[in-house]
């Protein structure tokens, strides 16, 4: 028997204008965590989308051996067939159903002819037990956030007969005592002979739990690395970048901010499906030129919170005062939210974020065409222009601006969301979780762009991040959330993540 239980060799993919693969020589040993990195286009879903039968055989060059056979999948059950089970970053839920249905979705635990629901529940709790216990199994997927339903679709991998564990950016929505225990749970899983291959962008989960590390860049394969050898952030970013980069978080210059931009007193959002307060008493204040992180645990009340500001697109029952740009304010949509200048990037880019299905350019745009009105038309070679400029500033991969969304890696997609925004040219932006899914060098890149916004444009940035050195690199002060209340403040000066963290776990 072979050490390795998979071998991909000379894998080449290519998609209209661009070679996303060249001949990739990937390998895993069996019953190891084995890590596979690169920045955002490098063509890591690509690879693990050809080996789990997305891409069928014969829409790419090379060949598959998997625990000893070669294989020619033509479709995800084939794979799933032999023991391999791929969760994407790309959710795969149906938001109608219940939890417990989609754990079991495809799967289902039948009686007969009939599907036994009682063994159905049963076995959702107790999957879910080593996930998230608390995790209600008769709510419905649509009214759950991005966070738990990354861990309902964890759940449902986790009940298939599994060798080989697929995990597409498992973390990326997930707090960090979410993250730590689901890293326990593939360690387990290693132990009981289970092989995983994680994609992260997320270094310190990388060396954590890799026993080897594949990197690739442009479509190549460009680094194998082994435990044997010693794991550095600072290597591992050399090798996905191509150069080194000495620290993440751009250096800040020294400031004196503005005047009040945006204020809230003693706010509150009641939302009528939970019938529960999301929002209780919340005080904040931005000021002209200031970044201000909020903190705080899945279920605290971040997202919540902007989207009471921004519009109340969720319908909540809103009470208190907010003061925007000198006036008190009360949106009563995102359209009037965005034509005074407050703007919101969600959490949820596929859903809430961009139109899939539209180009580049389009979604570029879209929040701001009236700019481009030329008569009665929009003037599409000016469309073009600003949409250029943004996919240079942002380096934005795709070969030209009229490739559809729905085609461009995670990190791609949120950059195209986040040039939406800087088109409007707003004078508060809330950015919910921006770097989610974005590698090191586009993580970088981003700073650098908020730094610019607020130093030299003069813009205000309220920022939610569940990273807190992310929170605590990029802000100059932080609120901390904790059960739909701001616990506490803290200066860039004054602030640990310690502190947060003792913070957030107050209520």
């Amino acid at each position: 028997m072979s050490e390795y239980i998979l071998e991909m060799k000379k894998i080449t993919k290519t998609f209209p204008g661009v070679k996303a693969l060249d001949n990739v020589d990937f390998k895993v040993k069996r019953g190891e965590i084995h890590c596979l990195v690169g920045e955002n286009g490098s063509g890591k879903s690509t690879l693990m989308k050809i080996l789990s039968g997305f891409y069928p055989y014969g829409e790419y060059d090379g060949e598959i051996i998997f625990d000893g056979k070669v294989q020619k999948f033509k479709h995800i059950h084939d794979s799933e067939k032999v023991g391999i089970v791929t969760i994407y970053q790309e959710l795969a839920l149906i938001p109608e159903l219940t939890v417990y249905e989609n754990i079991f979705l495809g799967h289902e635990i039948k009686d007969k002819l009939f599907i036994d629901w009682n063994k159905t529940i049963k076995s959702a709790i107790d999957v879910l037990q080593k996930i998230k216990p608390d995790l209600d199994t008769s709510r419905k997927v649509k009214d759950l956030g991005v966070g738990h339903q990354q861990i309902v679709e964890i759940a449902k991998a986790l009940t298939k007969n599994v060798k080989l564990l697929i995990l597409d950016e498992p973390t990326s929505s997930l707090n960090e005592d979410d993250s730590e225990n689901l890293l326990k749970i593939i360690k387990d899983l290693k132990n009981h002979g289970v092989t995983s291959i994680l994609i992260s962008h997320k270094l310190k989960e990388v060396i954590e739990v890799a026993d080897s590390i594949t990197v690739l860049r442009d479509g190549k394969m460009v680094a194998y690395l082994d435990k044997k050898e010693e794991f550095t952030e600072a290597n591992i970013i050399k090798y996905m970048v191509g150069r080194e980069i000495e620290d993440i978080y751009p250096k800040r210059k020294k400031r004196e901010f503005g005047e009040k931009i945006f204020e809230i007193r003693n706010w509150k959002a009641f939302d009528p499906k939970l019938d529960r307060y999301v929002v209780k008493d919340a005080n904040m204040y931005v000021r002209k030129g200031e970044i201000v992180g909020i903190a705080g645990l899945m279920g605290a009340g971040r997202t919540e919170l902007a989207l009471s500001l921004f519009g109340n697109a969720k319908d909540y029952k809103v009470e208190g005062e907010m003061y925007f740009d000198g006036q008190w304010r009360r949106f009563k949509s995102p359209s009037e939210a965005i034509k005074s200048g407050f703007t919101y990037l969600s959490e949820d880019r596929k859903v809430l974020g961009l139109i899939l299905d539209f180009d580049v350019k389009t979604n570029t745009t879209l929040a701001g065409l009236n700019k481009l009105k030329k008569g009665l038309f929009i003037d599409e070679n000016e469309e073009i222009i600003i949409a250029e400029k943004y996919k240079e500033s942002l380096r934005i991969k795709t070969p030209t601006v009229e490739q559809k969304v729905m085609n461009l890696s995670g990190g791609n997609q949120q950059k195209v969301a986040i040039s939406k925004w800087l088109f409007v040219k707003p004078k508060l932006l809330i950015l919910d979780e921006p770097t989610r899914g974005i590698d090191v060098g586009a993580k970088y890149e981003i700073y650098a762009l908020m730094n610019k916004l607020v130093e030299e444009e003069g813009m205000s940035i309220v920022m939610i991040s569940s990273e807190l050195p992310e929170v605590l690199g990029m802000s100059d002060r932080i609120y901390v959330m904790s059960g739909g209340k701001i616990v506490g403040e803290l200066d860039r000066t004054e602030a640990t993540q310690e502190k947060i963290m003792a913070m957030a776990v107050e209520y």
